[in-house]
């Protein structure tokens, strides 16, 4: 799709990663190669090791051994909120929304974040003020300029989650980790959001935990397999989709040939 993998080194890189917990080995020896410019997807069926491998990334938990390069340089030492500076920014990590605020004050949250006053709600409305233009930008950016003074609170959950990835966007990141962006959803909000991430996804690089393999053969250029806490396969979606392993830890042996992953299973 956008970036052929051998062009160019990766903008973010594992080797040898590796987590374990009291003897047991949640991420097992993972290597991982992010291309710039392409979404990524990491996959596999429950206790796969796929949000322990996010938790590493982005120092949520220390690794046990192995290494995390960011653009080549070794970024394993980091705390999580020198590895967010550095432009590689998790879902989750600034978009926790809050409820009774609106759509546009959440959003000029995220945008004080780099100015360090992240949490100066006293401030007066004329100080802040400032932020609203870039704010309103980036809800028209999620589709969400309509509900600028609409209270999270009362937003569907799809919406919410549109929201969330504005927030995310405010901080302006190189590298966006997603953690399941359309868990829970239903099917028109799990279309909207996939469209909302081509579109924001332009001009980035994206690393995607998702459990619903027909998103990911929508929107992914390269595919990550874990089974066990261990890479399992890696290419494009057709050569994984077709991959017996994959098939096998998705679904069982029983699968037919006529069938891909997406069609079966949201694992």
């Amino acid at each position: 799709m956008s970036v052929d993998a051998s062009a160019s080194p990766p903008v973010l890189e594992t080797r040898n990663l590796t987590k374990t917990f009291r003897g047991f080995t949640a991420v097992d020896g993972v290597d991982l190669q992010v291309q710039e410019g392409h979404i990524h997807a990491l996959i596999g069926p429950n206790g796969a090791g796929k949000t322990t491998v996010f938790n590493l990334l982005t120092k949520f938990l220390p690794p046990t051994r192995g290494e995390i390069l960011y653009r080549g340089k070794p970024i394993t030492p980091l705390k999580a909120n020198q590895i967010a500076r550095l432009g590689l920014v998790r879902s989750f990590q600034i978009s926790a929304v809050f409820a009774h605020m609106s759509a546009l004050e959440n959003v000029r949250v995220a945008l004080q974040r780099p100015l360090g006053t992240s949490f100066h709600f006293w401030k007066s409305e004329r100080t802040l003020s400032p932020l609203n233009a870039r704010a309103l930008e980036l809800l028209e950016e999620v589709g969400l300029a309509e509900y600028a003074d609409t209270l999270t609170v009362e937003m569907p959950y799809g919406r919410k989650r549109a929201l969330e990835l504005a927030t995310t966007l405010a901080l302006d990141p190189d590298v966006m980790l997603l953690d399941e962006p359309t868990q829970g959803m239903g099917a028109e909000d799990v279309d909207r959001i996939v469209a909302l991430i081509k579109r924001v996804a332009k001009g980035r690089t994206v690393l995607m935990v998702e459990h619903n393999l027909s998103v990911v053969s929508r929107l992914c250029d390269r595919i990550t397999v874990l089974a066990r806490g261990a890479v399992l396969a890696e290419g494009d979606y057709k050569s994984v989709s077709q991959d017996p392993r994959v098939r096998e830890a998705y679904m069982g042996s029983e699968i037919g040939d006529d069938e891909a992953p997406s069609e079966r299973a949201s694992a």
